[in-house]
């Protein structure tokens, strides 16, 4: 999997619909009308996320590998 940063993954899910709700502190927290999820998003710099932490972020938004 192809790693990729907040800011990068924050971009994505705002062309998929999310809609930048709140900031607390370097988290980033989406919403979506009609959906009861939240996206938190931490954005540290370019700083990559984690794995594990990305895939439920790319499963929730949704995004697919070639979407990166």
């Amino acid at each position: 999997m192809k790693a990729v940063s907040g800011k990068r993954l924050a971009k994505l899910a705002e062309e998929k619909g999310w809609i930048l709700a709140r900031v607390n502190g370097s988290h980033h927290i989406y919403t979506m009308a009609g959906r009861v999820e939240r996206l938190v998003v931490p954005i540290h710099g370019n700083q990559t996320l984690k794995t594990g932490l990305q895939r439920a972020l790319m499963k929730l938004i949704p995004l697919t590998e070639e979407d990166l």
